[in-house]
């Protein structure tokens, strides 16, 4: 790691274009902080308050929110490639644009989050909540959705291709009309 703010309360803190990268943020508080177009891959923000906190395009490659709140986060435009988000708390945030390629989302709250757009191709969304989400126009090709709860998301031009599901799955279409976009029961 390169810097440590381990810990620290850093509410309204303005990170903005800055490179941050490797940096220890664990278990500090961010609430409202400006972390827009920061460099930010592999940091560490397990367990953060990240509410409100402003992420538009930031680079967070590699980074490890495990168990993050990130209520009402303007992700938008943030490349979360590969990013690891195990039980992270994503309600109400903005992912519009956001790339999550290959990102690991397990059991994550999603409930009402803004992804349209988004780049889910490949993720885990396995156990996620995504609830009333919105996932217009978004790429979940081979993205991995056992046991996810996307009853009354908006799946509208979302590509489906390749996602697998099990009978764990809520769906917000049919099983037919998730056969017929390419999604996969496994």
């Amino acid at each position: 790691m390169k810097k440590s703010y381990k810990g620290q309360n850093l509410k309204g803190q303005d990170f903005s274009n800055r490179d941050l990268s490797f940096t220890d943020f664990t278990e500090a508080s961010l609430f409202e902080a400006n972390l827009s177009e920061a460099k930010l891959m592999g940091s560490n923000f397990s367990d953060a308050n990240l509410e409100k906190a402003k992420l538009e395009g930031a680079d967070l490659r590699w980074a490890f929110l495990k168990e993050a709140y990130l209520v009402r986060a303007n992700l938008e435009k943030a490349n979360l490639e590969k990013a690891y988000l195990v039980r992270a708390n994503l309600e109400w945030a903005s992912l519009w644009k956001a790339n999550l390629e290959k990102a690991n989302l397990e059991w994550a709250s999603l409930f009402e989050a803004n992804l349209w757009g988004a780049k889910l191709e490949g993720a885990n969304l396995s156990g996620a909540y995504l609830r009333e989400a919105v996932l217009e126009g978004a790429n979940l090709k081979g993205a991995n959705l056992k046991g996810a709860d996307l009853e009354e998301a908006n799946l509208k031009g979302a590509d489906l291709s390749g996602a697998r599901y099990d009978d764990k799955t809520i769906l917000p279409i049919s099983e037919e009309e998730a056969q017929k976009r390419g999604m996969v029961k496994k």
